[in-house]
């Protein structure tokens, strides 16, 4: 789950020298919002006050966690077991009291942050509603007698993190849906190969 790169190495050296009555605290405030995609575990104010407590310059407090994301992050894309997850840890050189510490907060909480990450969508605008109708063009100005049928679609677009909804119009005409059907169906056995 983890490359031991430079980074990873400076910032266990951080956890390293954490105080484990409050390196728990830490850990499980950052559960809380793993699954907020564009929200910051801490405010500036907060983080601030933990440069002090932990005796930290920013940078280096933004390398702790961020670190500490990560390795919480990739605990939830693995579905990491408690066992796996020591070990992958442990083999990083993080002190044997910080890895119970971390494993204890990702067992504790492991359930809510992947169900939150569960519902939250990679795509920030989802398809919401479609409507659509059916139009028979039977004549122009010149053409007298014709047959050009076209399908009109309205899809509505809900915006995650705003709830707006946006209209999109669509028009095709029969060779074009055809094609549009043919890429859809496509589309579809290419998701039931990956089942």
């Amino acid at each position: 789950m983890f490359s031991n790169t430079t980074s990873i190495k400076k910032a266990v050296g951080f956890i390293n020298e954490l105080d484990s009555k409050l390196f728990m605290p830490l850990l499980s405030r950052i559960l809380q919002k793993i699954h907020l995609k564009d929200e910051r575990s801490f405010t500036e104010e907060e983080e601030e006050k933990l440069q002090s407590t932990f005796n930290l310059p920013a940078n280096d407090l933004e390398l702790l966690l961020e670190t500490l994301e990560f390795f919480l992050q990739q605990a939830a894309y693995h579905l990491a077991k408690p066992a796996v997850l020591t070990q992958q840890l442990l083999s990083l050189d993080i002190n044997e009291d910080k890895v119970n510490i971390i494993v204890e907060a990702w067992t504790t909480h492991a359930k809510n942050v992947l169900q939150k990450l569960g519902q939250r969508t990679l795509a920030p605008n989802q398809l919401s509603d479609i409507n659509w109708r059916l139009n028979l063009e039977m004549a122009n100005m010149g053409r007298s007698k014709m047959k050009l049928p076209n399908a009109m679609f309205e899809l509505k677009v809900t915006q995650e993190d705003m709830q707006q909804k946006e209209k999109i119009h669509l028009e095709f005409s029969h060779d074009e849906l055809y094609a549009f059907y043919n890429q859809l169906e496509t589309i579809q056995r290419q998701i039931d190969n990956l089942d």
